[in-house]
C-alpha cells in the first residue's frame, strides 16, 4: 500500500499506460492518458490492471482509506483487496471538500457526505470505459458485458481489465456513467467489509508523521509561554550547551516561544529544558480556573450579550415561566478540555530543488499550503504535501491558525533552508499549550404546566467562541452570535414552545478550537440532561417524554424518534433492569447523524458506580462500512464518556495544572463493560459518523447515575461527587 504520495510523483506515476478518471474543478467527468495535471483523478488503473483509490480525506482512524477505496470498488466492479491507497496531493482546484467551499481539508464528519457521489462515478466511468474498450475489440454489445472481480466477461470471452487499460484510456468519458443499482450492493452496506489500514498499523509499515527521519534533519522543539497571551523578553541558551546533540536556540519572530534545534528529539527535548526566558505575562491570561469558572457561571445568571434564538424573547419566556405550574431549573458548567490524540502534533519541512515538501498527517491541506507559502515567502507550486497517517486528532490538526505548521515553517525559516526541519510536540506541550474545547456554563429554566407539558424554556450559555476573529466567521458568526458556542440548542429538534436561547462570549487568551462534535459536545449534554429532568418532575418515562415532543412529520424528528425507539427496544428499555442497576438514555443530531444511546450502570458495595452496558442506534443514511460506522460508534460513546467522567484542563494563575495523561487520564477499557451499535436501514445519503456518536454518551451517562444517585450538572463526574469501579 502506497501512502505516501507527493503531487510530483503522482504526476509522473500517471503514465501513459495508465487510466486515470476523476472530475474537473467544475465537477465534470475527466480522463487522461498522460500528464494528469488538467485533471483531478480519483481512480487510477496501470497498465497491469492494478487498481488505486486516491483519497482526498486524511485518515486519522476514522476509516476514510476504507469507506472511499470501497465506492470505487463497488462501482468498478473489483475486489477491494486489490485497491491500493494514495493520499491525494495539496490542489484544493482538484481536491476540494465540496462542503467546505472550495478548501481541501477533512473535518465536520464531511467525509463521505462529501465524496458519496463522486467516488462513486469515477468507478462507475472506469468501469464503462473498460467495458467499451472490451466490447469494441470483442465486436460485442458492451450491455451484454460484465466487469466483476477485475475481470470482463461476456460473448463468450474472459480477460482481466489490465488487457483493456490502454484502449480505454484512449476513449471519451461518459458524461452521466450508469450507477449500480444499490440493490446489487456487494461491499457497500457490507457488514462483513473490514478497514484496509489494520495491517499495516499492526505490523508497523503505515507512516506516520512521527515516523518520518530524513536525511540530515534537524528536530526543532519549541519553548512556548507557561500562560497563554505571553511573550519573550530575553533567553538564555548557555545551559543547554552542555546537552549532547544540541544544536542551537533562536526567539521565533513573533516573540511567542524559543525555538530549539538539535540532532535528535530527546536532545531536543533536554535542551528545551535547559534554555532559560523570561516572560511578559501582561497580556496573558493570568487568572485561576476557580475565577474563570465563576465569570462564566455569573454571566448566565445576567441578561445575555446576544440573542441566539429569540422565541418569545427574553422577557415572554420570564413571563411564561412566572405562570407555571412548576419550574425545573438548573446551571451547568463544562470545563475546558484537551484533544489529546495519540500522536502529538509533528511535521516535518523537507527542501527541495524548488521549494519544499511537507511531510504531515495533514487535516487541512489548504490551510497548511497557504501558511507554509506566506511564512517562507514561496509560491504556491513549489509546495507540496505528502499526506500520512494521523495518530488521531479530533479536531486539533486543523487549527485555523495552522498553529503547528506556522511553527515549524518559522523553525525552517529561520536556519539556511538546506535540511529537513521535524518539528515535534511533547505530550506535556499538547496539554498545556493546546487549543481547547472552550470552557462553558449554561443556565437552563424549564417551566411546565399542570398537566406537566412544557410552556416555556430559558436557555442561556456562556463560553469563548471558537469563530470570532478568524477568516470563518463571516460564515459562521450572525448578530454576534458564533453558531458553535449554540448549535444543539438552538436548532433542537424537540418541540419546545416558548424556547428563549441567549449567548455571552468570555474574552480570554487561552487558545480554543473546534473539538470533536464541536459545541454538541456541551449542548447536548444540557439539553438531554434537562429534558430528563423535566420528564421525571413531570412524572413521565424519559423515553415517551421525548417521543412526545418528536411527533412533527419533518423528517428530521421522526428519524430522531427513530433511533430512540430502536435503542429502547434493544436496550430492553421497557423492562425493569437487575436490581441495583439503572438505565439513562439521551438522543441527539449532528453533523446530519441521529443517535440514541441507553447507558445502564450498577453501584457496587461502596458505593462505586461502574458503566455495565452502552446500547446505541445510528441511523447515518447509507452505511457504507457498517464494520467502520460501529467502530466510530464505540470510539465516541468512548471520548464522550471518558471526558465527562474525569477530565478537565484547569489553571493555575494562568499556567495549565495538567501535565501527562496520569492526569488526564484517557478512558480505560476496563471503564465500560460492554457497547452494542444498532445501525438504522436507510437508503438516505451517507452522513457523518466520526463525531454524532459524542454528544449523547456524556448525558446518558448522567441520567442514569440520577436515577438513584446525584444529578451531575458540574462536570468532570468526579470532581463533582461520583466514584467510578
Amino acid at each position: 500500500m502506497t501512502l505516501t504520495l507527493s503531487r510530483r510523483t503522482f504526476l509522473e506515476t500517471a503514465s501513459a499506460a495508465a487510466l486515470v478518471v476523476g472530475f474537473s474543478s467544475r465537477g465534470a467527468l475527466a480522463t487522461t492518458s498522460g500528464d494528469a495535471s488538467q485533471f483531478n483523478p480519483f481512480v487510477k488503473i496501470d497498465a497491469d490492471g492494478r487498481v488505486t483509490a486516491i483519497v482526498k480525506h486524511f485518515e486519522m482512524g476514522q476509516g476514510t482509506t476504507t469507506g472511499l477505496p470501497t465506492l470505487i470498488a463497488e462501482e468498478l466492479g473489483v475486489d477491494l483487496d486489490e485497491v491500493a491507497v494514495e493520499f491525494a496531493p495539496s490542489d484544493a482546484g482538484r481536491y476540494a471538500n465540496l462542503l467546505f467551499g472550495g478548501a481541501q481539508g477533512t473535518g465536520g464528519s464531511t467525509s463521505m457526505a462529501n465524496s458519496y457521489m463522486q467516488y462513486r462515478q469515477a468507478g462507475a466511468a472506469a468501469r464503462q470505459m473498460l467495458l467499451a474498450a472490451a466490447a469494441e475489440e470483442w465486436d460485442a454489445d458492451p450491455s451484454a458485458l460484465d466487469l466483476s472481480g477485475g475481470m470482463i466477461t461476456g460473448a463468450g470471452r474472459s480477460e482481466p481489465i489490465a488487457r483493456f487499460v490502454a484502449a480505454a484510456a484512449a476513449m471519451d468519458v461518459p458524461g452521466e456513467p450508469t450507477l449500480k443499482n444499490p440493490q446489487a450492493f456487494t461491499l457497500i452496506g457490507n457488514p462483513r467489509t473490514s478497514r484496509r489500514d489494520t495491517g499495516p498499523k499492526i505490523d508497523g509499515s503505515a507512516r506516520f508523521a512521527m515516523d518520518v527521519q530524513l536525511d540530515d534533519q534537524f528536530v526543532a522543539v519549541v519553548k512556548r509561554s507557561p500562560r497563554f497571551g505571553g511573550t519573550v523578553v530575553s533567553m538564555d541558551a548557555s545551559a543547554a550547551g552542555d546537552v549532547p546533540g544540541f544544536v542551537n536556540a533562536v526567539v521565533l519572530p513573533t516573540n511567542a516561544g524559543v525555538v530549539v534545534y538539535a540532532r535528535d528529539t530527546w536532545a531536543a527535548f533536554q535542551a528545551c529544558d535547559a534554555v532559560a526566558v523570561d516572560w511578559d505575562f501582561s497580556a496573558a491570561e493570568n487568572r485561576s480556573s476557580e475565577e474563570i469558572r465563576a465569570e462564566l457561571l455569573d454571566a448566565v445568571a445576567a441578561p445575555p450579550e446576544f440573542v441566539a434564538r429569540k422565541g418569545p424573547g427574553m422577557d415572554g419566556a420570564g413571563a411564561l415561566l412566572d405562570g407555571a405550574a412548576q419550574v425545573v431549573e438548573a446551571d451547568f458548567f463544562l470545563p475546558w478540555l484537551c484533544h489529546a490524540p495519540m500522536e502529538p502534533l509533528t511535521c516535518t519541512i523537507e527542501p527541495t530543488a524548488d521549494g519544499v515538501t511537507l511531510h504531515d498527517g495533514c487535516q487541512f491541506q489548504t490551510g497548511a499550503h497557504q501558511a507554509v507559502a506566506a511564512v517562507l515567502g514561496l509560491p504556491a507550486e513549489s509546495i507540496s504535501i505528502n499526506t500520512l497517517y494521523a495518530g488521531g486528532s479530533f479536531g486539533r490538526r486543523a487549527t485555523m491558525t495552522a498553529d503547528y505548521i506556522v511553527e515549524a515553517a518559522l523553525a525552517f525559516a529561520m536556519t539556511d533552508r538546506t535540511r529537513p526541519i521535524k518539528l515535534v510536540w511533547s505530550r506535556e506541550d499538547d496539554l498545556a499549550g493546546g487549543a481547547y474545547r472552550p470552557a462553558f456554563a449554561h443556565r437552563v429554566r424549564v417551566g411546565l404546566d399542570g398537566d406537566g407539558t412544557i410552556v416555556a424554556w430559558d436557555h442561556r450559555i456562556a463560553g469563548k467562541p471558537v469563530f470570532k476573529g478568524t477568516p470563518f466567521e463571516q460564515w459562521i458568526v450572525r448578530n454576534g452570535v458564533d453558531h458553535t458556542s449554540v448549535e444543539g440548542a438552538v436548532d433542537t429538534l424537540y418541540g419546545i414552545p416558548g424556547q428563549f436561547v441567549g449567548l455571552t462570549d468570555l474574552a480570554s487568551p487561552i487558545t480554543v478550537n473546534w473539538w470533536r462534535s464541536v459545541g454538541h459536545s456541551h449542548t447536548a449534554f444540557v439539553m438531554e440532561s434537562m429534558m430528563d429532568m423535566a420528564a421525571r418532575a413531570a412524572g413521565r418515562d424519559p423515553v415517551s417524554w421525548r417521543l412526545d415532543h418528536l411527533q412533527g412529520d419533518a423528517a428530521d424528528q421522526q428519524r430522531l424518534a427513530g433511533v430512540l425507539r430502536l435503542v429502547a427496544q434493544e436496550s430492553g428499555w421497557g423492562q425493569p433492569p437487575e436490581p441495583g442497576r439503572a438505565r439513562g438514555v439521551a438522543a441527539h443530531k449532528s453533523f446530519g447523524t441521529y443517535v440514541a444511546q441507553v447507558v445502564e450502570v450498577s453501584r457496587d458495595a461502596k458505593g462505586a458506580t461502574r458503566i455495565e452496558r452502552v446500547t446505541c442506534a445510528v441511523d447515518c443514511g447509507v452505511a457504507v462500512n457498517p464494520d467502520v460506522v460501529k467502530a466510530q460508534m464505540e470510539g465516541g460513546i468512548g471520548f464522550g464518556i471518558g471526558h465527562v467522567m474525569r477530565n478537565e484542563i484547569t489553571f493555575d494563575q494562568g499556567e495549565v495544572v495538567e501535565w501527562n495523561f496520569p492526569d488526564y487520564e484517557p478512558l480505560r477499557i476496563s471503564d465500560v463493560g460492554r457497547i452494542d451499535v444498532h445501525i438504522v436501514p436507510s437508503s438516505e445519503p451517507p452522513s457523518g459518523v466520526g463525531e454524532p456518536g459524542v454528544p449523547p454518551a456524556g448525558p446518558a451517562l448522567a441520567n442514569a447515575i440520577a436515577v438513584d444517585g446525584p444529578r451531575v450538572t458540574m462536570l468532570p463526574m468526579t470532581q463533582n461527587g461520583v466514584r467510578f469501579a
